[in-house]
Parts: C-alpha cells; sequence; structure tokens
C-alpha cells in the first residue's frame, strides 16, 4: 500500500460560524470507539503513523502499565490506553471475569484485576473551540463535518491548544505548528476508510456516516446490557453535552474519568464574543476613569 502525506490547499469562506467549508456538503463522518472489544495491539497508532507520515514518538519505557505513547500530542493522533482496574469478584462484569484464569472458580477468586484499553482520537467536535479560535483560518470544517488544521497556513500561535477541552492539539517542537487527527481526510475523500479504523483486527475502531454509527452503537450498549454489562455507556455520542456531541465517540465501560476523559466537556469559545466585549467595555471603562482623573488634576 503506497502511502500519501496530507495535502491541502483549502482556503474557509468568510462566515466560520457555518458547519460546512468543504466543496460540496457529505453525510456527516465519523468513529465509534467500541473500548470492550480493544485489546490494545496498538495497531491504529502504528496504521495513523505510517499513513500520515507522523514522527515516530514513544520509544522509551514510561513506567505506566504497557503505555508507551501515554496521550494525544502533535506525533500521536491516535493513543491507545492500558489501564488496569482491580475488582472484587462478585462485582465483576461479564468483561472483567472473561479475564479471570479459566481454571480458579468465580467464587474463589476474591480479587481480580481487569484491563480497561481505548484507542482514543481527536473529537472532531461538533461545536469545535479550535476552529472559533484560529486567527488564521488553518483549523476549518471539511465537507464530511471533521475538523483539519492545514499546515501551510498554521501560524503557530497556538490558540487552539487550551481551547481543545481533550486536550488533543499540540504543536511540535520543530516548527511550531499545531497537528492533530485528520480523520484521513485524503483518504475518505477517495471514498477510503481511515487507516486507523481499516488495521483494527476486531472492528474496536467503527467508521461510516456517524447517524448509522449512532444507531450501532445503541444496539451494542442494549447487547452488552443483556449479557449483564451494566456499566456500558456512549460518550460524546449525542447533543446532550457541551459540545453538542462529536464525530468521534465512545463506548466505555466505566466513568468517562477513569478513562482521562471530561465527564462534561464544554466549548471553551462558547462565550468568547461576550468575553471580548466585556473585556472591551472594562477598557474603555479604565480609560474614563483615567481621563476623569488627569482632567481633575489640570483643574486643580
Amino acid at each position: 500500500m503506497s502511502t500519501s502525506p496530507l495535502s491541502i490547499t483549502h482556503t474557509p469562506p468568510a462566515n466560520r460560524g457555518s458547519v460546512s467549508y468543504g466543496e460540496e456538503q457529505q453525510p456527516r463522518k465519523g468513529f465509534f470507539t467500541d473500548t470492550s472489544l480493544c485489546i490494545g495491539c496498538k495497531a491504529c497508532e502504528i496504521a495513523c503513523k505510517e499513513w500520515n507520515h507522523v514522527p515516530a514518538d514513544g520509544q522509551h519505557f514510561s513506567g505506566e502499565s504497557l503505555d508507551n505513547t501515554n496521550a494525544l500530542g502533535a506525533n500521536t493522533w491516535r493513543h491507545v490506553a492500558f489501564i488496569e482496574q482491580k475488582v472484587p469478584a462478585d462485582e465483576m462484569d461479564l468483561v472483567g471475569r472473561a479475564q479471570l484464569s479459566p481454571d480458579v472458580p468465580l467464587e474463589d477468586a476474591v480479587d481480580g484485576m481487569r484491563w480497561l484499553m481505548s484507542s482514543d482520537v481527536c473529537k472532531h467536535c461538533t461545536h469545535a473551540a479550535c476552529v472559533d479560535v484560529c486567527p488564521t483560518g488553518a483549523l476549518f470544517r471539511t465537507e464530511f463535518d471533521t475538523v483539519v488544521v492545514q499546515q501551510d497556513i498554521c501560524n503557530g500561535c497556538g490558540y487552539c491548544v487550551p481551547a481543545c477541552p481533550f486536550g488533543v492539539i499540540d504543536r511540535r517542537k520543530e516548527d511550531g505548528r499545531a497537528w492533530k487527527c485528520t480523520l484521513c481526510y485524503d483518504r475518505i475523500g477517495d471514498d477510503q476508510t481511515p487507516a486507523c479504523a481499516k488495521a483494527c483486527p476486531t472492528q474496536s475502531i467503527q467508521y461510516g456516516d456517524l447517524d448509522e454509527l449512532r444507531v450501532r452503537a445503541g444496539e451494542r450498549v442494549e447487547a452488552l446490557h443483556e449479557r449483564g454489562v451494566d456499566q456500558a455507556r456512549l460518550y460524546l455520542h449525542d447533543e446532550s453535552d457541551g459540545i453538542k456531541g462529536a464525530g468521534a465517540f465512545f463506548l466505555l465501560l466505566d466513568d468517562p474519568e477513569v478513562y482521562g476523559f471530561p465527564p462534561d466537556p464544554v466549548d471553551t469559545a462558547h462565550h468568547l464574543g461576550e468575553s471580548w466585549r466585556a473585556a472591551g467595555m472594562a477598557g474603555l471603562t479604565m480609560v474614563g476613569v483615567v481621563a476623569g482623573a488627569v482632567a481633575w488634576g489640570l483643574r486643580r
């Protein structure tokens, strides 16, 4: 398979509040990551790096379980988290019990260990603060309703980094520009599956039309509940959160905080206009106070 680095020469229109900046609107595409199927193989990480020519990183032992990359960043667009949990045997769900030794009866296993593995990625938020704060238009929303950085326009200001409620975007030390997952914009534009989903051997990462993925995810949660996995729940799958849902959502087996996700993410740029207006009014007030003080001093 030949690889092709992402090359984008897209210029977004003036109305940056629009939901799409592509030439022709397409059905919204996205990822559904089913963490109950993740085996921690890291095939997604490698495939992402190979296709997108992402530099190597994580070539050291972190000391944190089997995780060598630790978090998403400019050189890690997919990150597989390894979370160890010590769970009393009588509280284990179906997934945890499957990881117990078959030679040990459940009633004799006082404590059990289970792995929670999850392949994290940019969420491609419905309300993407990174797009709103970008002063150059380098971050734009594609015709697939995904969020992409145009490297030839990014000036390295870094405004997008603190704006992301998930800590996804980062800048490379070599050039200062921001980098993150593009949801393989060059591949999906050619009707191909993103590299990470293509490489996943268990279909933990599923790609497709977002509406179809949401239906599939709901059915998967119901099936797990029927099998006794009561903690299974969806994260970022609808518009009930602060970012109005996301293009990449997850099936989790525990609270979002366990996976390092904020329980109630917010659109950090939602009140940006109000903040600037308030700051402007405060500035004008200070100018008025200073001018009044100077005038009073001159009169004396």
